[in-house]
């Protein structure tokens, strides 16, 4: 039964990506930031908008923690409150690594062997207080930042160079952080 829903799953997942792969190879490269220091973005990020996706049903507050592994790669620890600021707390660990060493913006990220993605950072405050993380096919998109709440006009700038970069900002969807 598990080797069938697995091939199953591999099934769709194939037909999900050519079906991606079809209709983003009419744009532009998906462009990343020149270079990541990596100790730099390590730490807390709060999320402040993403294109929801099936595996943040029903998540508020949501934050990830980045923590350095010693063998190089990155801990990963998002975290949610379910449906309200007060709700019960839920939590997914994964590790991230780096597949691109010239800029350290390009890494892979995996919470479910063997199944990873592809995790872009495609723009970066010069001080690290905010980033936002893409996908080269357009379909993933979270805008992150050190504290709960972001300046709206930083976030405006933001939502413009995404713009530039095809991104489907219509699909965008704030999320609900408590108030610092």
């Amino acid at each position: 039964m598990i080797v069938k829903s697995t091939l199953l799953l591999l099934f769709f997942g194939t037909i999900a990506s050519a079906i991606f792969l079809a209709a983003t190879d009419k744009m532009p490269p998906l462009k990343t930031v020149d270079r990541v220091d990596l100790n730099r973005y390590l730490g807390r990020w709060h999320e402040i908008a993403s294109f929801p996706q099936w595996f943040q049903k029903n998540c508020v507050a949501s934050r990830a923690t980045y923590t350095l592994r010693k063998d190089g790669d990155i801990d990963v620890l998002n975290e949610c409150q379910e449906k309200t600021l007060d709700g019960k707390l839920k939590d997914a660990k994964g590790k991230a690594w780096v597949i691109d060493s010239k800029s350290n913006a390009k890494l892979k990220v995996r919470f479910f062997w063997p199944f990873s993605g592809d995790y872009w950072i495609i723009d970066l405050d010069p001080d690290y207080q905010y980033a936002v993380v893409g996908h080269p096919n357009r379909n993933y998109l979270w805008i992150l930042n050190r504290t709960p709440t972001m300046d709206s006009a930083i976030y405006n700038q933001i939502i413009e160079r995404l713009k530039k970069q095809n991104y489907d900002i219509d699909r965008l969807k704030k999320t609900l952080q408590p108030a610092e």
